[in-house]
């Protein structure tokens, strides 16, 4: 069987993705992505999590996650300001794409895990994200 050049990236990001991978690499590098990156990766999570979630939508989310975790960007994470704009576009493409499946227990439980990573914080971005959501207009710095 081959696969062309997109599936094997699709396959590379989501053999990188796991669980632990995922809480690791937020845990790493949460204040310097930012809350609202992170905010889109657990959204994304939890979603992954419910058993209502169809098998495509989930593909989608494991692919977006592995991309996020994977060390390897196309604009590597180090590189102040940058760093998190393709895990940005990534994480944002793929809730666009799976926004119908996320309900309002997912961002309860992605808006509570916020609160222990970073204490009190701003939620007016994170109104926005949900607002957009329900737009389709998700990617907007």
């Amino acid at each position: 069987m081959e696969f062309d050049n997109k599936e094997l990236e699709e396959k590379k990001y989501e053999e990188a993705y796991s669980e632990p991978k995922l809480f690791d690499k937020i845990k790493k590098f949460a204040k310097k992505a930012g809350i609202k990156v992170i905010y889109l990766a657990l959204l994304l999570f939890y979603t992954l999590q419910q058993k209502e979630t169809p098998r495509k939508a989930k593909s989608v989310i494991i692919g977006a996650l592995g991309y996020f975790i994977f060390p390897m960007d196309l604009i590597p994470d180090f590189i102040p300001v940058a760093g998190f704009t393709d895990d940005l576009t990534a994480l944002a493409g793929a809730l666009v794409m799976v926004a119908m499946h996320v309900n309002e227990d997912t961002k309860r439980k992605a808006r509570e895990r916020l609160h222990v990573w970073f204490g009190d914080y701003d939620h007016s971005e994170l109104d926005t994200i949900d607002e957009k959501m329900k737009k389709d207009e998700i990617i907007e710095e």
